[in-house]
């Protein structure tokens, strides 16, 4: 069993693959990893990943580095599971670069309708703990079962509609999202 992968993994992977491969070879980086580098995981079971162009010498590498960092590394990306979205390269996001290989997060449109796709909906869901000193009252409580009542109700809803329609709902959210967490960064 190898070890999850956490964000000095992720860049310790990038860095030995800078090593190995042609200048101009970009890495996708798919699911957990984009997640661990966002921060909103400390790690992940595996690394998916996604070379453009093909790289001989990164398959190779990477058949190396599995065994000597203990890490999975999976060649997938949610181009094995949909079509290519127009403009998935343009947003894309640029993380970093080490050496000749340059990282990127894959497309978050085409990854959340991947996960749709396949029906990982719990992989959109993250949850994050509530420390001791945080415990709810019994007020916040009620509040949170009403809320969470109400939230059941427009799930059915969402349920009745066409799914082209939620699809849509969902990949405009994720725009504003995106645009919204660019402006804070910027600020």
């Amino acid at each position: 069993m190898r070890d999850a992968a956490d964000a000095e993994r992720i860049a310790l992977l990038a860095r030995e693959l800078g090593r190995a491969v042609a200048p101009g070879t970009r890495m996708y980086l798919t699911g957990g990893a984009t997640a661990v580098l966002e921060g909103w995981r400390d790690s992940t079971v595996d690394v998916d990943v996604r070379f453009e162009p093909d790289s001989d010498d990164a398959l190779s590498r990477i058949r190396d580095l599995k065994e000597e960092l203990s890490l999975n590394v999976e060649l997938a990306s949610p181009l094995d599971f949909l079509p290519p979205l127009p403009e998935w390269e343009e947003r894309s996001r640029f993380r970093f670069r080490e050496g000749n290989l340059e990282v990127f997060d894959f497309d978050p449109y085409s990854q959340v309708l991947s996960k749709l796709q396949r029906g990982q909906v719990s992989a959109l869901r993250y949850r994050f703990p509530m420390s001791s000193a945080h415990q709810a009252s019994s007020a916040s409580k009620d509040a949170a079962a009403q809320a969470e009542a109400i939230r059941r109700q427009r799930l059915r809803e969402d349920a009745q509609r066409p799914m082209s329609v939620n699809l849509a709902e969902t990949i405009a959210l994720s725009h504003q999202l995106l645009q919204f967490a660019g402006a804070a960064r910027r600020g």
